[in-house]
Order: structure tokens, then sequence, then C-alpha cells
């Protein structure tokens, strides 16, 4: 088999190594008020590996940061998003963008990435990579859906799944959630019986007021390991610091 293996930047930012191939998810590099990554950014647009694909959930700024890394050398990088990524992306000089629907998938390099679906504040997909005989899920920061189930099935072992855990609420809307949460989190990795997986989206805060008066979350991806234990006692969690690599 191909190594594979998981860095990662910030939040939902991760290099992803798979099949040879090397490919970024949801790119955050810069802050503005209420975003801020809680935690460091390991790495700058300037000091990243060259990229065979660059993946986008959704078009929110913590993200889908596409005016920072709109200094990335290689202005003919492939991108895979979610529809209403593709215009802000050309917008930016992109000019190898593609929008993917769930269950469309492109291949890259001998990498096959299909879009899965997801439900957030915004319209979202996830992905599934399959390359070098693994199979990686990246939730982004999804709710869980009924069809998350299903894709076992659909994609046989995964080896490695990316969650959210911090359970984002909006406080102005009756506290209306719109990220998966720890537990949820666990569940679902009970579901998909991965042999990793790595929690993300939890540092992040707004800065006081934002997470006093516009969100709520949890911050602590622990909830999410120690519940995973008893509900997915076969998969081990890794809780990966910025910079950290985890090698399959």
């Amino acid at each position: 088999m191909v190594p594979t293996s998981v860095t990662r930047v910030t939040h939902s930012c991760h290099l992803i190594e798979i099949g040879g191939r090397t490919f970024l998810t949801d790119p955050w590099f810069s802050e503005r008020p209420a975003y801020h990554q809680g935690e460091p950014i390991a790495l700058s647009v300037a000091e990243l590996p060259k990229l065979d694909g660059v993946l986008i959930t959704h078009h929110h700024y913590d993200h889908c940061d596409l005016a920072a890394f709109a200094d990335y050398r290689d202005r003919h990088v492939p991108f895979v998003v979610a529809g209403p990524v593709e215009a802000r992306a050309r917008k930016q000089g992109f000019d190898h963008v593609q929008s993917l629907s769930p269950w469309e998938h492109v291949e890259i390099g001998g990498v096959t990435i299909t879009a899965a679906p997801g439900k957030h504040g915004v319209y979202e997909v996830t992905f599934v990579l399959q390359g070098g005989g693994h199979t990686i899920y990246f939730a982004g920061d999804t709710m869980v859906i009924p069809e998350l189930h299903g894709l076992p099935e659909r994609f046989g072992h995964i080896d490695v799944a990316l969650l959210p855990t911090n359970g984002l609420q909006i406080r102005p809307q009756m506290n209306k959630q719109v990220v998966m949460n720890a537990q949820e989190a666990a569940e679902l990795t009970s579901v998909l019986k991965p042999d990793l997986a790595i929690p993300h989206h939890y540092a992040f805060t707004g800065g006081w007021f934002a997470d006093h008066f516009i969100t709520k979350s949890n911050r602590d991806p622990q909830p999410f390991a120690e519940a995973t234990k008893h509900l997915a006692p076969e998969t081990t969690v890794r809780i990966v610091e910025p910079g950290e690599t985890v090698a399959l």
C-alpha cells in the first residue's frame, strides 16, 4: 500500500496524503473579527507543499478562506468543491475548479474523490477520498444525517474519519445546532467503524462577545474521545495538534 497520512493545519484544515497525492481540506489561514482558530495555524500558505488538490465543503470563511489562499503559488491546482464555492474560487483566479453534488466523483492522479451529503447552516457536501488501498472520510462541519450511516455500505471499510465535535449552536436562532456534537460524532463513529477517528472543528472561538451572545460550542475534544471509547471501542481516537502528522 502507498503510505497514507493526515497532518492537521488548524480547525478543519488538513493535509491529507493518500495514493501518493496531497490534498488540502477547507483552507483557513487568516483571522477576522469573531473568527479565530483558537489554536495555532501550523503552516502558512507559503509553507504548504505542492498540492494535488483542494477540497472545500462549503463557503463559510473558516472553511473557505480563499482571499488568503489566493497567495498559493499554483493557480492551476485542482479544486473540488461544493457548488456555491465554485464561483468564489474562480473569482480568486483559480481556473481548475469542479463542483460536485452528493455521490458524484472525480479522479485526481489515481485518487477518487466522492462528494457525500452534509447538513449545516448553509449548503455543504462532505468528501470520501480513496487511493493507495485506503479510504478517508472528511466530514467538514456537518450535522449527522441518515445518509452518512450508509457510507460503509457504499465505500467499504473506512480507514480514517475526520469528524467535527463542537456541536456549534447559534444563540440568536433559539440555539439552533449546526454542527454535530461529541456524542453524535461518537455515535457516527460507531456506525462508520474506522480504524482511526480524528476530531476537528473544536478550538474555534468568536471572541468574548460572540462566544457569549452569538454562538456556543464545546471547545474540548476529550468528550468525543471518551464517548467513542464506549460506543466504538475498536476505533482508535487521536486528538491531533496543529502541525502533527498521523500516518497509517
